[in-house]
């Protein structure tokens, strides 16, 4: 089964893109299941449809569903949740204001993609296609899995061991309710889940991301920051979709001073994306809703290619030996030197670009080795150890 996950800036067109190329892909023969994550959907008025929380048929071979957050929620963590609410209240009355406390920023989102998870074990489709929400939210969902399932793997047995051992002498001590099994027993299974999600989320051959994006400048730059943010966190983009771009014949009078900043944004698209497949897709002359016309888009945006294959796939880390060190190179496009921090703590390697920090326990070759330097070439860091 491919997984193929659309992000970008918001208001490119990424649902549009995301439906264009689902109809696309059921007109070759798949099974194909488009679904959205973005909480603000607009799916079912791109399709036309009213669509849920369990996928519909909309056309031949092609189903579509957008994801009740509040609904996932619910169902991976509703023990946990509901111990939360016990202990905000035992002390006080319970209202409105306890269940906007119970809202996590980004945590419902993120239950929400572990229905990738579910399709892509019941193997229930070809293809399945992702219309993420805009470019901010979906880094920061990316990131759950390897933030949250160390930290639970090493402290949820202790503690779950120390209720098990305390927990009733402590509750009638403070008054405070102690959690039952059934809430480590949730914690274990969003772990769990994390983890199986973040391996298959890195797994090149079955997942790609496709940016969308548009030719203005702002646009871009934000393209470009994505794409260096999912390169540090080893996701694979396989193509760069470049949407709304005016034909000349509609830049005359009015709108010609946009013919040189449009020119201008797709030649620096071109050369920033120069190794990754990209796809131009000009501003309609209606608006892209309704099957026939996505089938149309789609049709012409993917003109020559297979929208559901893995269309790019390049190596974002390598380990090498020069002259008696060790060499870890990592891929990170268009980071500049003054955003960079880099050090090394313990096991690790903490490697921060812009606001974004990853941590990279090192290999094998690099354990027990003094971090001693990093030098950049041809897009790749070049982190040395003695």
């Amino acid at each position: 089964m491919r997984i193929i996950l659309y992000t970008g800036k918001g208001g490119v067109g990424k649902t549009s893109v995301a439906a264009a190329s689902a109809c696309r892909i059921a007109e070759s023969g798949k099974n194909v299941l488009i679904m959205s994550t973005d909480p603000a959907h607009s799916l079912g008025d791109s399709l036309e449809q009213k669509l849920g929380n369990e996928p519909v048929p909309v056309a031949d071979r092609l189903f579509a569903m957008e994801i009740d957050t509040v609904r996932e929620s619910e169902k991976s963590w509703g023990n946990l949740k509901g111990y939360f609410k016990e202990l905000l209240t035992s002390h006080g009355q319970g209202g409105i204001e306890v269940e906007e406390l119970l809202v996590f920023p980004g945590l419902e989102e993120l239950f929400s993609l572990f229905r990738i998870l579910d399709f892509y074990e019941e193997n229930a489709f070809d293809v399945l296609i992702v219309d993420c929400a805009p470019t901010g939210e979906t880094l920061s969902l990316l990131k759950y899995p390897e933030k949250l399932s160390g930290f639970m793997r090493k402290v949820l047995p202790a503690k779950r061991k120390g209720v098990q051992i305390a927990g009733p002498l402590v509750e009638k001590l403070t008054k405070i309710p102690m959690p039952e099994d059934s809430v480590f027993d949730d914690l274990e299974r969003v772990m769990d889940k994390m983890e199986r999600l973040q391996k298959l989320l890195l797994d090149r051959e079955t997942v790609s991301l496709r940016i969308v994006t548009t030719p203005e400048k702002i646009v871009i730059r934000e393209a470009k920051r994505n794409f260096t943010c999912l390169h540090l966190f080893n996701y694979n983009v396989d193509a760069v979709i470049v949407n709304r771009i005016y034909p000349d014949r509609a830049m005359e009078g009015y709108f010609s001073k946009w013919k040189i900043m449009q020119r201008e944004g797709l030649a620096e698209i071109e050369e920033s994306f120069s190794e990754v497949p990209r796809f131009n897709l000009e501003l309609q002359k209606e608006e892209v809703r309704t099957l026939p016309v996505l089938r149309r888009i789609g049709e012409v945006l993917f003109s020559g290619a297979d929208a559901s294959e893995v269309l790019f796939c390049e190596e974002i880390y390598s380990v090498n030996r020069e002259a008696g060190q060790v060499v870890l190179r990592v891929l990170l496009p268009f980071a500049r030197k003054e955003e960079l921090d880099l050090r090394q703590y313990e096991g690790e390697l903490i490697l921060g670009v812009q606001n974004q920090t990853r941590r990279f326990p090192l290999p094998e070759e690099a354990k027990g080795r003094e971090l001693i330097g990093a030098k950049w070439a041809d897009g790749y860091l070049n982190i040395r150890f003695s």
